[in-house]
């Protein structure tokens, strides 16, 4: 009995070592893996017209999305792998100002992309639809 006790107590230990392994040698596979994390990233263009107003994207931990709206401050999920990009409801805070057109345009765009891009200082989100939001890091 203790020898089936030890066998069977030894298969355990080699399941959760081998579970341990694959899971730390994951790879984050969202956009912060990819060159984005620990930065802010600021909007330049949308569509291929300058952005007026000041719109800031971040992207705190894997699958996390934040940043600042030219009136609030907003969040949401990325679950996509690289180089997809597929943002999930975008929750923002509710302050008015006079750039509210700005912010309703940015976060619209936001929804709708659906690649992304990391080059450098440049982060590039896009859709097969021909939209194109360019973002320069200011950090």
């Amino acid at each position: 009995m203790t020898f089936a006790v030890q066998v069977f107590t030894g298969q355990i230990c080699a399941a959760l070592t081998a579970t341990m392994l694959l899971t730390s040698c994951k790879k984050d596979e969202t956009v912060t893996g990819y060159g984005a994390a620990d930065k802010i990233w600021v909007l330049q263009s949308l569509d291929g017209q300058a952005f007026a107003a000041r719109a800031e994207l971040t992207f705190p931990a894997p699958g996390e999305i934040a940043g600042r709206a030219p009136c609030n401050r907003f969040h949401s999920t990325q679950t996509a792998p690289y180089p997809w990009f597929k943002p999930g409801p975008i929750v923002a805070t509710e302050m008015a100002c006079p750039a509210l057109s700005a912010e309703t345009a940015f976060l619209a765009a936001l929804g709708d992309m659906t690649l992304v891009e990391v080059a450098g200082d440049t982060l590039i989100l896009s859709n097969d639809a021909g939209r194109q939001m360019v973002f320069k890091s200011g950090t």
